[in-house]
């Protein structure tokens, strides 16, 4: 059974940078990306970024590009997203997610992804 847990939320402030961990167990030899969502109350679940599971390859939404940072580690099935210069508007509950589909661009699409975290807290503050 595929399991994706996350760890590392939680409050922190404008400025600062945080790590989210998201690890997966279970099948892993079928997944071809892995990355993470955010939403917010009242909104759609919006796409951050995807790494590509055996190449690295990455892709961001255009709102994080150059701030977040997504990386993973095959050995630990560990998939890693990194958040600096954190502002207000990032605030959110972020989600990881596998995908076994091939097209990295087509993850943004929260559809195409079959097993999701519980999706830990990040709340910044001014």
């Amino acid at each position: 059974q595929v399991q994706v847990t996350e760890s590392g939320g939680g409050l922190v402030r404008a400025g600062d940078s945080l790590r989210l961990s998201c690890a997966v167990s279970g099948r892993t030899e079928d997944v071809f990306s892995m990355g993470w969502f955010r939403q917010t109350p009242g909104k759609e679940r919006e796409f951050v970024g995807v790494i590509a599971w055996n190449t690295g390859m990455t892709y961001y939404s255009d709102s994080v590009k150059g701030r977040f940072t997504v990386s993973r580690e095959k050995a630990k099935s560990e998939v890693y997203l990194q958040m600096d210069k954190l502002k207000d508007e990032h605030t959110s509950v972020y989600y990881c997610a596998r995908s076994t589909l091939p097209l990295l661009t087509g993850f943004t699409a929260p559809h195409r992804s079959d097993y999701w975290g519980q999706g830990p807290q990040v709340p910044v503050s001014e």
